[in-house]
């Protein structure tokens, strides 16, 4: 059966209304002419309302449905009568049912005054929310934990395998770049104060403390923060908009212990590993700085071996796996309590990465301030 392409005409002898005469066969794969032809006429025109005439019509599916939905939209933005006639009965019930109700408008709410995000009484809605929520993570966490210490975990080895992997050598490339970098910013800022007493050898002493103790464990956890933390947010996050964790745990599967609890034990293992490797990429970039201030690679070596202690090392040590605790718990709470859409995911992942930092600092300066008290 031969077919008629689609097509229209919009007569406006009429100045009381104006008529859209359909030709053709309006069915998938035909081309026809492009709505923002129609769209351009109907804005010049004059006549107060607007008939579809079918008349000439051939056969028809949804392409008409649309392209009459769309005129009605039109006609309704430019205050134009829209009516029909001579349409087959399927057209005419199908478009009363498409126009019964009116498109949803959304009132534009004003936004709210900018000091209302300071007021004390919403600060502390959001602190209760946000520390029940915390605790109500923890608890569930310190069960999967328990559990997993008596055995009787849902925990798979080879999850904790994989995110080893990911957490370790493939976050090398960027540990090596930040702590090289790191250990020669370290040395520069010694330097300029040192070369004013003639004490530029100590700029040995000054690296590998300064890595041992803080910068190796504090960068390479604020580089773990942006990079797996964040990535563990959004990876929960999307299973939660999936509803795959509703599925893990319809099935009777602890979300805990099938999801976090790798993840966790994953971070905790490789943050020490990653330590201890941007400790030697540290000290290594501040041994080329010192090369370039003329002190000898051998010196540089013998000065900081002797300022090299087992105690700077067990304190960098310390702090990289209670780095690494804390990014894991940041990162699968935010993921494990995300919406379901993309933009509540997207939030997930920034506030990981917002709260891990936060709780590095925190973490950090508690560490320094109980090592002060202990003289360690």
């Amino acid at each position: 059966m031969s077919q008629l392409p689609p097509g229209f005409d919009l007569l406006t002898d009429d100045r009381d209304s104006a008529v859209l005469q359909l030709t053709g066969d309006w069915i998938q794969g035909q081309t026809h002419r492009d709505f923002q032809v129609l769209k351009d006429e109907l804005c010049c025109l004059t006549a107060p309302e607007l008939v579809v005439d079918g008349s000439r019509l051939g056969r028809w599916d949804s392409i008409l449905m649309a392209f009459l939905l769309q005129s009605y939209n039109q006609c309704q933005e430019d205050n134009i009568r829209f009516t029909t006639r001579n349409l087959p009965d399927g057209v005419n019930q199908l478009l009363d049912v498409a126009t019964a109700v009116p498109p949803h408008a959304p009132s534009a709410a004003s936004s709210p005054p900018w000091y209302n995000a300071l007021s004390p009484a919403r600060l502390v809605n959001e602190l209760r929310h946000h520390g029940r929520e915390a605790l109500a993570f923890l608890g569930e966490l310190s069960i999967a934990l328990w559990r997993l210490a008596l055995g009787r975990a849902n925990t798979r080895f080879s999850d904790f395998r994989q995110f080893c992997y990911q957490a370790g050598p493939d976050a090398f490339a960027i540990i090596s770049l930040t702590s090289v970098l790191v250990g020669m910013i370290l040395a520069y800022l010694g330097a300029v104060q040192l070369q004013q007493f003639g004490a530029e050898i100590y700029v040995a002493d000054l690296v590998v403390i300064g890595m041992l103790r803080e910068m190796g464990a504090l960068m390479a956890a604020i580089v773990m923060a942006g990079r797996t933390g964040a990535a563990y947010a959004a990876q929960l996050g999307t299973m939660q908009g999936n509803e795959e964790i509703d599925a893990i745990s319809t099935m009777g599967v602890s979300p805990m212990e099938f999801l976090v609890v790798p993840r966790l034990l994953a971070l905790v293992v490789m943050m020490p590993l990653l330590t201890l490797y941007a400790n030697l990429l540290g000290i290594i970039g501040g041994g080329i700085v010192a090369g370039g201030m003329g002190i000898a690679p051998l010196m540089f070596i013998s000065e900081g071996e002797s300022a090299l202690g087992m105690h700077h090392l067990i304190v960098g040590l310390i702090k990289s796996v209670v780095f690494g605790l804390l990014i894991a718990v940041a990162g699968c709470r935010s993921g494990i309590n995300s919406g379901r859409s993309s933009a509540a995911v997207g939030q997930a992942a920034t506030e990981a990465v917002v709260t891990a930092i936060v709780y590095l600092i925190v973490a950090d300066a508690a560490i320094n301030i109980i090592c002060q008290q202990l003289e360690i």
